[in-house]
């Protein structure tokens, strides 16, 4: 196998010379993060999915939560200082970020959204994120990619 080729999120991290470890996986459509992390042998409380939400301004938010867990739109909404959030569709996803669903990283979007990163990142060593593309993930220290985006930590799942 050749060279890997590098994402924006990899390059992004070169960039900043940020060490972190790249995982493949073989994949040629969307899988929740829940079998990316089966299949790449990353724990499941240490991956996050990436997701997109837009605020009643027109404003874009990145939230960045546990793969097993679902965004409180109240919470998000609060924390970036909406009256209300919701989930934009996945055919806007690539105009808006660049990147694919299943690809989606919070790393070297088009454009560098408000993010916030659900708070038990900050209790791990080491976090597995979307590396920018499907069949790749990225594992880095939550306080490398705190270093690189402007991000927060927040609770903003959903509890029981």
């Amino acid at each position: 196998m050749g060279k890997e080729a590098k994402t924006n999120a990899m390059r992004m991290l070169d960039k900043h010379k940020i060490t972190y470890e790249a995982l493949t996986y073989e994949c040629d459509e969307f899988i929740d993060g829940l079998h990316t992390a089966e299949l790449t042998g990353a724990p499941v409380e240490a991956s996050f999915k990436t997701l997109v939400l837009k605020g009643k301004s027109n404003q874009f938010y990145v939230f960045v939560v546990p793969i097993a867990e679902e965004v409180d739109l109240k919470k998000a909404a609060k924390e970036v200082g909406e009256k209300s959030i919701e989930m934009i569709a996945v055919k806007d996803l690539t105009k808006i970020t660049g990147y694919v669903r299943g690809g989606c990283s919070p790393l070297g979007m088009k454009k560098q959204f408000q993010t916030v990163i659900h708070d038990t990142a900050e209790t791990f060593d080491k976090i597995y994120i979307s590396g920018g593309r499907i069949g790749l993930t990225i594992a880095l220290a939550p306080s490398d990619l705190m270093a690189v985006i402007p991000a927060k930590y927040a609770d903003i799942i959903k509890r029981p």
